[in-house]
């Protein structure tokens, strides 16, 4: 019975958890541009490895941006590539190209940007990754938003692409509740979550906290872990950016073997985490899904947990659907929520994997073995 009493109380407590975000995520008003100064230098830093088929699309969409031209530049960091990335972007001279010469490090990415970051000449970073398409008007969303609200760190939305497969609608439906919960949590200011495919900082701001120092022993938290160091100095300007014209699409993972890697690098980064309030949610989040497995090993001894089990299946999702309704609406992926009941044991189960193999040392990313 006392396994019982622990899914109970995990369960109240996460649905508590979820039901706070989906208000806030409700209450947070979609962004629109009210007098565009477009007084701010943006400098686009795109960390690339062995991105051929991906590169040449960002550049294309990043020359179509109505940000006026001569206020924002575009710096390629190419990450040690074996395929034609390099030769793709010398095919747009407006494009600064940069190539790492490192030996064997293990923050490849983090080299990759701080070097591009060093070079830039804009007084905004804006990040996003070689995979990734920003709409039209995403800098001149970004600057606005800067520019209104005298943000030092903005984390803004990112959605991935998904076709008819059960892998990529799993993973767009599981990133909409992760961005949920960023939107909600940077929001509220209970939390330091963004993704690194579309942020926005200050140059100043990123020199002020010494950058990737002190947080470059995993080649994960390009993104949260310096995300908490600005908070940390500029508490009351780090800012989430609610708007569709700010979504960025990215292309989910093509097979469950890569897909694991990615959550597994993601979750490697939790234990450099200084911040309780963070530590607490994931704690809390894993247990939670770890009760799941308990219940389905005790019914085995007694097969009234497989029943309890299946409640909470159920109770979960009720609590859940609220909350990815009205995500799902803002990216426009109503469509997927009809198979949200039925991937929450999968859900469950590679949120113990990655949170385990997250903590136990290497794994492989872009073709190399890190940690």
């Amino acid at each position: 019975m006392t396994l019982l009493y622990i899914a109970i109380s995990l369960f109240i407590v996460y649905s508590l958890l979820i039901i706070y975000y989906w208000l806030i995520w409700r209450s947070i008003p979609a962004y629109k541009p009210t007098a565009a100064l477009n007084k701010t230098t943006i400098s686009v830093i795109i960390p690339a490895r062995n991105e051929e088929e991906n590169i040449g699309s960002l550049l294309g969409a990043l020359q179509k941006q109505t940000y006026p031209a001569q206020l924002f530049e575009v710096i390629v960091a190419d990450d040690h590539s074996s395929d034609s990335t390099a030769s793709i972007v010398r095919q747009f001279p407006s494009v600064k190209l940069i190539q790492l010469n490192e030996g064997s490090i293990n923050s490849y990415k983090k080299k990759a940007l701080a070097k591009g970051i060093s070079l830039a000449s804009g007084e905004l970073i804006v990040t996003t990754d070689a995979d990734c398409l920003p709409s039209p008007n995403w800098l001149s969303t970004i600057a606005a938003f800067k520019e209104e609200t005298s943000s030092v760190f903005i984390a803004a939305p990112v959605v991935f692409e998904n076709n008819s497969s059960l892998l990529q609608i799993f993973q767009a439906l599981d990133f909409m509740i992760l961005q949920g919960i960023t939107g909600a949590a940077v929001a509220k200011k209970s939390l330091s979550m963004c993704n690194g495919a579309n942020l926005a900082y200050e140059k100043k701001a990123f020199e002020e906290v010494n950058g990737f120092s002190d947080i470059d022993s995993i080649a994960s938290g390009d993104d949260m872990l310096l995300m908490h160091k600005i908070w940390k100095r500029y508490p009351e300007k780090v800012q989430y950016l609610k708007s569709k014209e700010a979504i960025v699409t990215t292309q989910p993972m093509k097979t469950w073997r890569s897909f694991f890697n990615q959550r597994i690098r993601w979750a490697s980064k939790a234990r450099l985490y200084n911040d309780r309030r963070i530590s607490a949610v994931l704690l809390l989040v894993y247990l939670f899904n770890l009760s799941f497995l308990g219940l389905f090993i005790a019914g085995f001894q007694n097969s009234q947990y497989w029943i309890f089990l299946l409640f909470c299946w159920a109770a979960k999702t009720i609590v859940e659907i609220p909350f990815i309704i009205s995500v799902a609406s803002f990216f426009g992926k109503q469509s997927l929520i009809k198979l949200f009941f039925f991937f929450q044991p999968l859900h469950i189960l590679y949120t113990i994997i990655s949170g385990l193999f997250g903590q136990l040392g290497k794994y492989e990313w872009k073709g190399r073995m890190v940690r």
